[in-house]
């Protein structure tokens, strides 16, 4: 197995313009909270507004793992609540009807280190992940221009969007048929209607891993959650359909997840900047570090539920120092989620703030 990479502030190197881009990544994302909060009367997420599914269960980190994996929270064995939230990527709240990446955003309660600036006094590591292996965009100058379309089209008929997401299925449908898959469609509406519970996510962005630099997966594993897999979803006259078959799942049985890390062996075959880039798993495969436990319960409509989405957000720059986010996409999020939290709490008039175990009652 190839050596991995040991981390060093030299792995980063900016884009032209970084900061103008960056400033007007957080005038786009502004201007779909202000257009959607509107519509609502109230404030929601910029991106990932809409969830499916919000619940708790226990992070085991996996005992005697090796050197280059025992790094950073991982670096001992032990438990951690988790709090995982489900969503998908756009800014307002749609019909299930009109697909869309999926994203799955997770909490890793009691976490001991040196902390990111962002994040002084909390104790979560957040990790936010969607369910394919790359990102849409190699960096946040294409990443802005993705999301200014988004923009245009947030609260314009959802009947076009229903209607050009269909089509875009076929597309996709027809582009995996023969062996391919397109991101750009995908992202335009073209994500197969899938069971959100029976899909892999992955961080897509690098992260400094202690000494490293990674990659997280998270990956269903218990046969209630792998025999969902590819499972399609009956989204007709459903607009909430994704909820409910989450709802469901969890209900009846919880479910299991191995947390998994790709180590990075080269930085050019595997580049930091771009993360649009998939990093070959025949080099460097992704491996357990710890396994995610998740009881039967109630995904929507509980106290933790409404706590999650209305008084606190998910940002990888709220973490350990030992995992700092890096690469253009991830420093492109650094300031705007935290615009995006800071204008949800001032206009609902409740100041986002992160959470600590023991977790409410669920």
């Amino acid at each position: 197995m190839n050596k991995p990479v040991r981390f060093s502030e030299a792995v980063e190197k900016p884009i032209e313009n970084e900061e103008q881009v960056h400033r007007e990544l957080i005038d786009t994302m502004r201007s779909i909270t202000e257009t959607t909060s509107t519509d609502y009367g109230r404030a929601v997420r910029s991106v990932h507004a809409k969830a499916h599914g919000i619940f708790a269960g226990t992070l085991e980190v996996n005992e005697g793992l090796p050197a280059e994996l025992a790094q950073g929270l991982f670096a001992s064995s032990g438990r951690h609540q988790v709090v995982i939230r489900i969503s998908t990527n756009p800014g307002d709240i749609l019909d299930d009807a009109v697909s869309a990446p999926r994203g799955l955003a997770l909490k890793i309660l009691d976490v001991e280190g040196e902390r990111l600036p962002e994040s002084g006094g909390e104790t979560t590591q957040n990790i936010v992940m969607a369910n394919a292996p790359t990102f849409a965009a190699p960096d946040a100058k294409a990443f802005l221009g993705s999301l200014k379309q988004l923009a245009a089209t947030t609260d314009k008929a959802e009947w076009a969007k229903k209607l050009l997401s269909a089509t875009l299925r076929g597309v996709e449908t027809a582009l995996e048929a023969v062996g391919g898959k397109s991101p750009m469609i995908s992202n335009m509406g073209g994500t197969p209607l899938t069971h959100p519970l029976g899909d892999s996510y992955y961080s897509q962005t690098p992260f400094r891993y202690g000494e490293y630099i990674a990659k997280f997966a998270l990956v269903p594993v218990s046969t209630n959650l792998t025999e969902l897999t590819g499972d399609k979803i009956n989204t007709s006259d459903r607009p909430n359909a994704l909820g409910e078959v989450v709802r469901e799942a969890m209900i009846d049985g919880g479910g299991a997840w191995e947390l998994r890390v790709q180590l990075n062996t080269d930085v050019d075959a595997m580049p930091i900047e771009d993360a649009s880039v998939e990093w070959d798993t025949t080099v460097s495969p992704y491996r357990t570090v710890g396994l995610i436990s998740v009881a039967p319960q109630l995904s929507l409509g509980t106290e933790l539920a409404r706590q999650i989405d209305e008084e606190t957000f998910f940002s990888p720059w709220h973490g350990l120092a030992a995992h700092r986010p890096l690469g253009s996409i991830n420093r492109a999020r650094r300031h705007s989620y935290e615009m995006s939290a800071d204008y949800r709490g001032k206009f609902n008039g409740c100041p986002m703030h992160d959470i600590a175990g023991p977790l409410p009652s669920i």
